[in-house]
């Protein structure tokens, strides 16, 4: 039992931290007008583009109480505020989150 615990945090931990490391050392040389970084930052955007939808579409949890018109009410403007905030992530969060919850629990 013990053996298994600390082989699960072995490979947990180099799972996690190898691809860190690799990203440190490979930094250096990767120059952020490339294609490469281009495409990564793309990859990026598409699965932030992605969760956001499944979470509209496919909510889980407290979120399934919630209607659709809402949920998409709360992101439209959760966008608006982001581009209003010079594209800073911290409002648009904290907004998003006030408005739902004053949408399902007032409104």
């Amino acid at each position: 039992m013990l053996n298994s615990i600390f082989y699960a945090i072995l490979v947990t931990s180099l799972a996690t931290f190898l691809p860190r490391f690799l990203g440190v050392v490979s930094s250096q040389r990767i120059r952020e007008d490339s294609k490469l970084f281009k495409w990564f930052n793309c990859l990026a955007y598409a699965t932030l583009a992605a969760l956001i939808t499944r979470t509209i579409i496919f909510p889980v949890g407290a979120l399934t109480d919630a209607s659709y018109l809402s949920r998409i009410f709360v992101v439209i403007f959760s966008i608006i505020v982001f581009l209003f905030s010079k594209k800073n992530y911290v409002f648009p969060t904290i907004f998003s989150a006030i408005l739902m919850a004053i949408i399902n629990n007032y409104l």
